[in-house]
């Protein structure tokens, strides 16, 4: 089964984008079970698309007052919860401290590779 892995970081950890990534943690992104991922720019960086009433609002930013704001998605291969919870808590031991990891299936024939 096909999970998401969804990052999140403190805010003060925005500038993701010039920042090599750790080497255990792309080693650990280089394992077979992890089929894709992304590291996203700053939060400041997203336009957020709302319906309301049949008009499209755009709206700067992610439009939520959080502590945490997603950093990346990471799509891993595990057989069951379990199994993707120990995927994400090997991911996370390699992560910046402050970094929480949201773990949830994805739908079949959503969303595939990355």
């Amino acid at each position: 089964m096909q999970y998401a892995l969804l990052a999140y970081s403190p805010p003060e950890e925005t500038d993701r984008a010039t920042r090599p990534i750790p080497a255990g943690l792309a080693d650990q992104l280089a394992r077979p079970s992890v089929t894709g991922w992304a590291r996203l720019h700053a939060d400041a960086s997203a336009t957020t698309l709302r319906s309301d009433d049949g008009r499209t609002l755009l709206t700067d930013g992610p439009f939520v007052d959080s502590k945490e704001y997603l950093a990346g998605l990471i799509l891993i291969e595990a057989d069951d919860l379990d199994g993707a919870l120990a995927i994400a808590d090997e991911l996370l031991q390699e992560a910046r401290p402050g970094t929480a990891i949201e773990v949830r299936p994805v739908l079949a024939g959503r969303f595939r590779g990355a």
